[in-house]
């Protein structure tokens, strides 16, 4: 399924270093989670920006035996976007940003402008508007027509965008925690669809040990101002939550009850990612 690969490459950038899975050299020190990527996981790796995300492209066929997912039903209340930290500003435009896949999915046009709306909102106040407007006007138009194709592309073109003027403006750690909360609020939103339509072999596939690793590695490496804000030691510590979440073994199947307890956790954190407490 398209949107849940969107998922995985552009809402989260977690991000391995293409030639390798994250190493020791990289920070100094390796969490207890984090080990290589596996063969299996490199083939059902893609590349983005000279950086690789493992997707298991079987995760999406999976769902989609199931049928259609209610998308609607993963809608939240408007996210409020009044804050003034800019690690909290940072975080919350990476869930909105996985808010515009899921409303796009849906086909529910308001929804995608109401979305758009609040980006470009918070893209002003990280000072990189001028990159993002024009996506933002095409995001609209393209809205009310119903071209959901073209939408998709306007909203992988739009996170490019704020990548980009976040890197010129010397903001890269920002980067970093756009990254994850968009796949904070992706793990939220794929969980849930599981929670309604259970099946084993999707559940089976949220094992993700390295990619949290690696999260909660970049983390680790942001500077000292960014990693003491109140809100970024909140994200920093539920991850390691969710790092045990996802850490089962191979051939261990999460139960519903254990899909339930990782959306739980992924929902809890999203919103506070968006309340900033």
């Amino acid at each position: 399924m398209r949107i849940l690969r969107k998922w995985l490459t552009l809402s989260a950038i977690a991000l391995f270093p293409i030639n390798s899975g994250w190493t020791q050299q990289d920070s100094g020190k390796t969490p207890s989670t984090v080990q290589p990527l596996t063969s299996e996981e490199m083939k059902q790796a893609v590349t983005i920006d000279a950086i690789t995300v493992p997707t298991p492209g079987e995760f999406f066929k999976a769902i989609d035996k199931g049928g259609k997912p209610n998308w609607a039903s993963q809608f939240r209340p408007p996210t409020p976007i009044d804050a003034t930290s800019r690690a909290q500003m940072a975080l919350n435009l990476g869930t909105l940003i996985a808010d515009g896949y899921i409303a796009v999915e849906a086909q529910d046009g308001q929804q995608v402008k109401n979305i758009g709306r609040d980006v470009l909102t918070l893209a002003k106040k990280l000072s990189v508007s001028d990159s993002v407007i024009a996506r933002g006007k095409s995001i609209s138009q393209f809205a009310e027509s119903g071209a959901w194709d073209q939408l998709n592309e306007e909203l992988e073109a739009t996170q490019n965008e704020v990548k980009k003027a976040l890197e010129e403006n010397r903001d890269t750690d920002l980067i970093t925690l756009v990254s994850i909360g968009g796949w904070i609020r992706g793990t939220q939103v794929v969980t849930g669809l599981l929670v309604q339509t259970y099946s084993p072999e999707v559940a089976k596939l949220l094992r993700q040990p390295n990619l949290v690793g690696y999260l909660r590695a970049k983390l680790d490496q942001l500077p000292q101002r960014i990693r003491q804000d109140k809100l970024v030691i909140q994200v920093n510590g539920e991850l390691q939550t969710m790092a045990k979440l996802v850490s089962f073994s191979p051939d261990h199947v999460p139960t519903p009850e254990e899909v339930k307890t990782l959306n739980q956790t992924a929902a809890t954190l999203t919103k506070e990612i968006s309340t900033g407490k």
